[in-house]
C-alpha cells in the first residue's frame, strides 16, 4: 500500500479542525477545502465575493505549490459558492488565476458556508514524478 504524507504550508491558513491542508498519496494530491482566510489570519481587505474567491483559490494554489505542484497538475477542482448568481463572478476570478489551465471542475451552489464565507474550493492534482520527491512541508510541525 502506498503511504500518504501530510502537506503543510505556512502559505495557507492552518486547519481549524481535524484535517490536514492536503494528503499526498503517491503522485495524487488531495487538497482540503480552502476558505478565504489569509495565511496570517488577518482579515481580508474587504468582503466582496471576488476578494474571497481570489483568496480561497490562492490558498489552494499555495498548498499545491508546497507539494511541488503547479496549476498544470490540477485534474479536478470543486468550488462551493453561496448564491448561484455568483457563478460568473467566480468563473472570472478562477480563469484569471488559472489562465490556460483547465482542470475538470464542478461548481456547487450552497445556501451557506462556515463562518459566513461565500466561497470554498478543494482540488485533486496528479504531480509529475520529478516533483513528488520535493519535501511536502515548508515548515516543521
Amino acid at each position: 500500500m502506498t503511504k500518504s504524507q501530510d502537506v503543510v504550508t505556512s502559505g495557507a491558513p492552518k486547519p481549524a479542525g481535524h484535517y490536514v491542508q492536503a494528503k499526498l498519496v503517491g503522485q495524487h494530491l488531495y487538497i482540503s477545502g480552502q476558505l478565504p482566510i489569509r495565511p496570517d489570519g488577518k482579515p481580508l481587505p474587504d468582503d466582496h465575493f471576488e476578494t474571497q474567491a481570489a483568496q480561497a483559490i490562492g490558498n489552494m494554489l499555495a498548498v499545491l505549490d508546497a507539494a511541488g505542484g503547479t496549476p498544470a497538475d490540477l485534474v479536478r477542482v470543486t468550488a462551493y459558492i453561496v448564491d448561484v448568481g455568483n457563478w460568473s463572478r467566480f468563473n472570472r476570478v478562477y480563469s484569471a488565476r488559472l489562465k490556460d489551465v483547465r482542470p475538470a471542475r464542478t461548481i456547487v451552489p450552497v445556501s451557506e458556508l462556515h463562518y459566513g464565507f461565500l466561497v470554498e474550493v478543494d482540488a485533486i492534482a496528479v504531480l509529475n514524478q520529478h516533483q513528488s520527491s520535493k519535501p511536502v512541508n515548508d515548515r516543521k510541525v
